[in-house]
């Protein structure tokens, strides 16, 4: 499509002074056009707090109508969440469709999804957030006023909608747990088989697809696009013969107040993450604001409940960063010895093998403390006398 044929947006941030507000801002137009729209508005203001009517005060509010007049704006999007009063009372105003940010990750992800399971946890989750605003969602309902031909049997259309939606969610629910329950008993053949398992998990558009291929000569899709991944890809790579094969997963990526809903929804995906042995945390290191997505992704990981697992830093895409592609060694680690940093390039190579190695060498390490485990109590290695903590991922 071109941009002439795409949906002429307007785009709103407001900066309340939490975050890189720029950097946040451009991530919202990258959104916008994934979803195929064509920013061509950008409004943004500064408050201490949203305005409860309409987020934005009135007077912003007629500086956005006039803006969208003289630049036949089809739809707005807010780099926020709405309330659904919000969200109304937005439209009623500017007599134009207004979605938010949890609104436009949900479009992207329903175009995006590929397999079943995905495109049921889309539809979970669109559902979940639908049904907060289902509150004179449709003009259909001035309809419900009786009389003549018009008395209904007793259930208005919004009861009718709310129950069906309901009745869906639950159905929903229902498959996609069975799924969930095929995949624990394919992750505990795993276990008996004892193969180790590595999940790659990052911010979105990291390179995290780029480096799956690289790794495993797999053909998954990749792109440089948010959200390009939405279902879990696994594939085994074969490391030598003392470590044999590992299974490694491509994940979703995450980003910045990711929908709770999704978090929810795609509970079944991101269980390979849970349930891995080893996190790669793959990083985009050429972007300005990597350690707030660091940051961002592991908001993510604990509220999944994967924060304990092992976690390995993989800077990507060092090509676009002379000062990185120059470095000697492409392998840092921490004051134990531990590998904690990989710097490499998917795209050109650079650093493959070192990963390689690291995760042969974390491998060999947990392989060889599962056995210790199995040998009799009085044949075990004496355990080191120094009371050692894990240190602290750094940035």
């Amino acid at each position: 499509m071109t941009p002439s044929n795409l949906t002429h947006a307007a785009l709103v941030g407001i900066d309340f002074g939490k975050i890189d507000f720029e950097a946040s801002l451009e991530e919202l137009s990258l959104l916008a056009q994934s979803a195929g729209a064509n920013p061509v508005v950008t409004l943004t203001g500064r408050r201490s707090a949203p305005d409860a009517k309409m987020f934005v005060g009135s007077g912003k509010a007629e500086e956005l109508r006039l803006a969208c007049e003289a630049n036949d704006i089809e739809i707005v999007i807010f780099n926020h969440a709405l309330a659904p009063a919000q969200q109304r009372n937005l439209e009623q105003a500017l007599n134009r469709r207004v979605i938010d940010r949890t609104s436009l990750i949900l479009d992207i992800f329903a175009q995006r999804a590929r397999s079943h399971e995905g495109k049921l946890q889309v539809e979970l989750a669109q559902l979940q957030y639908l049904a907060t605003r289902l509150i004179r969602a449709w003009t259909h309902l001035e309809r419900q006023k009786g009389g003549i031909g018009l008395r209904g049997p007793g259930e208005t259309q919004l009861e009718t909608d709310r129950r069906l939606i309901g009745e869906r969610i639950k159905a929903l629910k229902s498959r996609l747990e069975k799924l969930r329950r095929q995949h624990g008993t394919q992750r505990r053949q795993r276990e008996r088989n004892r193969t180790m398992s590595v999940s790659l998990v990052g911010y979105t558009n990291a390179g995290k697809s780029t480096l799956f291929n690289a790794l495993t000569k797999a053909q998954a899709y990749a792109a440089d696009q948010l959200f390009a991944t939405l279902d879990t890809t696994s594939r085994r790579v074969y490391l030598g013969d003392e470590v044999g094969q590992v299974v490694v997963s491509d994940t979703v990526g995450f980003i910045r107040e990711l929908p709770h809903q999704l978090v929810a929804a795609f509970r079944a995906t991101l269980e390979e993450t849970v349930h891995a042995d080893l996190l790669l945390h793959v990083v985009d290191a050429s972007s300005a604001v990597r350690l707030d997505q660091i940051d961002q992704v592991n908001v993510v990981l604990h509220e999944i409940g994967a924060d304990a697992i092992r976690q390995v830093l993989v800077f990507n895409k060092i090509d676009a960063v002379p000062e990185l592609a120059a470095r000697g060694d492409t392998v840092e680690r921490d004051e134990y010895g531990n590998i904690s940093r990989v710097f490499l390039s998917a795209r050109t190579g650079q650093g493959l093998d070192t990963l390689r190695a690291a995760i042969a060498e974390i491998a060999t390490a947990e392989y060889l403390s599962d056995r210790e485990r199995s040998l009799p109590e009085e044949d075990r290695p004496a355990a080191p006398t120094d009371d050692r903590k894990v240190p602290e991922l750094g940035h």
